[in-house]
């Protein structure tokens, strides 16, 4: 966030809490997700009235309604471009996009791609529950192929999209995914979304209690978890497991999980994170990673501030034609136009 914006005022979670009343499921991972944004939002204490949420469509999008911030709330996948437009007329705003995996992903995917190339200084939240929720159960992007849902009654034909790879495709600059059970991480995650500069991009795997139950189980669940994640955190080794004996190495290019004090494997020999390396090739492999062969890689992946943001470099080029103008007033460029009235 842009430092400008800061304020010697003290702003609580309490301040960011709406009067609406919150009309999600009862059990909905949205509401921590809501909770751990309402505090780090506090945590960073950004004036309430620099920062904007924009939504497009979904239950996900419901978002600008119950936190008490200036919000908008756009059509089915336009939340991209319209928030594109909020931080460009106003680099100094604290913009943050609410997405889901439809909104984002399928009407919504060219925005989605360009608004991470251009690496506007903006947060993006994708909420992922490989569903459409609100719509009622029909299959999404991100749906797992073979997936029997309203909309495929014989399974999903279709491969599923991994929004991590799409975002590295992009040449995406941030990436974190976390998971809607742990709020604490979340709102971590979201602080450091918010200190980057350009577009972030947190994948948060939510549940959707009606439609998709238990669709992250195999993260989430207390028997599987520490086995079947892997919370990466800058400047740590790569290490898992209820034992903490299971790490990560690279070997012939290829990312492979190991046993600590197996074969000679020692902790020394474990990949350490390092999210700021400007080359994104460890990051796109552990975006990929899946159950059964690897854990699922949580916490920020990439956080990269290697290349310039889209609005300050349009800042820039305003300042220099307003300082150098080749026409002073209109009259003058309807006289050097004159063919054009012609």
């Amino acid at each position: 966030m842009a430092a400008e914006i800061k304020t010697t005022q003290v702003v609580t979670k309490a301040d960011y809490k709406s009067d609406q009343v919150v009309k999600w499921c009862a059990g909905c991972g949205d509401f921590a997700i809501l909770s751990a944004v309402q505090s780090a939002l506090a945590e960073s204490q950004v004036r309430k009235e620099d920062v904007v949420f924009v939504s497009g469509i979904g239950c996900s999008s419901r978002f600008p309604y119950y936190i008490n911030t200036y919000g908008f709330h756009g059509l089915h996948g336009r939340g991209a471009a319209i928030a594109s437009g909020v931080k460009i007329a106003n680099p100094k705003l604290d913009v943050w996009h609410i997405t889901g995996d439809g909104d984002s992903m399928a009407i919504g995917g060219n925005h989605f791609i360009h608004l991470v190339r251009r690496n506007i200084d903006m947060n993006v939240i994708l909420f992922n529950n490989k569903i459409y929720g609100l719509t009622k159960g029909q299959y999404s992007p991100t749906t797992p192929r073979g997936s029997i849902t309203k909309t495929s009654p014989d399974g999903t034909i279709e491969n599923p999209f991994k929004p991590g790879e799409l975002v590295m495709g992009a040449q995406g600059t941030f990436f974190a995914r976390v998971v809607d059970t742990e709020p604490k991480r979340m709102k971590e995650v979201f602080l450091e979304a918010s200190k980057h500069r350009g577009t972030s991009v947190v994948e948060v795997l939510q549940n959707c209690v009606i439609f998709n139950n238990r669709i992250h189980n195999e993260i989430t669940g207390k028997d599987v978890r520490d086995d079947h994640q892997i919370h990466l955190e800058h400047g740590k080794p790569m290490i898992f497991g209820k034992e903490k004996n299971k790490g990560l190495v690279l070997r012939a290019s290829r990312l492979e999980v190991v046993i600590i004090g197996k074969n000679g494997i020692t902790e020394k020999d474990i990949l350490v994170h390092d999210v700021n390396n400007p080359d994104d090739t460890t990051h796109y492999m552990l975006v990929r990673m899946t159950l059964p062969e690897y854990p699922v890689a949580t916490g920020v992946i990439r956080f990269c501030d290697c290349t310039g943001t889209y609005d300050a470099e349009l800042e820039l080029q305003i300042e220099k034609a307003k300082a150098k103008p080749e026409v002073k007033s209109l009259q003058e460029l309807i006289e050097q136009n004159s063919f054009l009235v012609e």
